[in-house]
């Protein structure tokens, strides 16, 4: 009986150490994951640093991520739909284009509302047109949001032959300086306040629920009665809005906007 269970102690062990080992790595590999080494990583440099923990570096990385926590918004439903949109980089430079050439003094002269306005809509008409490619005509993603960078950008490129466009108002510029409260800007409330309605979106909401389904399986989820096709497309036209809003946040950072921005953006 005690070599019985000592042999069974000694079984019991690796099959203990198997299963510690395998919730751990599922915990890695799932949604948790990414977070763990985010924490990880912040409290490596918060013990190797005196400034990373501070409220200015705080502020400074919240001002810096704007741009692209706007843009990965949209891009995080078109990826729970099994999609990915490699436009948004030249959706970003050609709504900023759009904007400028609207209400710059030096070409419509609309004013910056009606810029915004005409920046928003040309983002949306682009990531519905990327849309219909994919569910009218069955393009792959990937093929219909690379044609569409690739029209975007050469738009863009065609509205001012090129050139960049400089100086807006001070109240448009202020946005993203000013701190309201002491600490916090415009355009990082209104990152902040997107993250939120869309995590409610997704999680308490029927139809943020069925863009999982989607992206589970489309034919699934056709066979259960939701619309594929319909939330397809404002998927991909909530995208480009995002992004083209994004491209809007970059221009009163910069004070200028240039057919050449957010090159690159769609693989951050």
């Amino acid at each position: 009986m005690a070599v019985s269970n000592g042999a069974s102690e000694l079984k019991a062990g690796p099959n203990a150490q198997a299963a510690a080992g395998a919730k751990l790595s599922a915990l890695f590999a799932g949604t948790m994951g990414p977070l763990i080494g985010l924490v990880l990583l912040c409290l490596a440099l918060s013990l190797t640093t005196d400034t990373f923990l501070t409220v200015r570096n705080i502020l400074n990385v919240l001002d810096q991520v704007t741009v692209l926590g706007i843009m990965a918004i949209g891009m995080t439903l078109v990826i729970l739909i099994g999609g990915i949109d490699l436009s948004v980089g030249s959706v970003l430079a050609l709504a900023a284009m759009v904007m400028g050439f609207v209400a710059h003094p030096d070409y419509l002269n609309l004013g910056m509302p009606a810029g915004i306005v005409a920046a928003l809509v040309v983002a949306g008409l682009c990531g519905l047109v990327s849309g219909l490619l994919v569910t009218v005509t069955k393009l792959p993603p990937f093929i219909a949001t690379l044609a569409m960078m690739s029209v975007a950008r050469g738009l863009a490129n065609m509205i001012t032959d090129g050139s960049q466009i400089i100086g807006f108002p001070d109240w448009f510029t202020s946005l993203s300086i000013i701190r309201h409260f002491g600490f916090l800007s415009v355009t990082v409330g209104l990152m902040i306040v997107l993250a939120i309605i869309f995590a409610i979106f997704l999680n308490y909401r029927a139809t943020g629920r069925s863009l999982y389904a989607i992206g589970g399986s489309a034919e699934v989820a056709r066979l259960s009665g939701i619309p594929v096709k319909s939330l397809t497309n404002w998927v991909y036209a909530i995208c480009g809005v995002l992004a083209g809003l994004a491209g809007i946040v970059l221009a009163a950072r910069l004070d200028s906007v240039q057919p050449s921005s957010g090159f690159g953006y769609e693989l951050d």
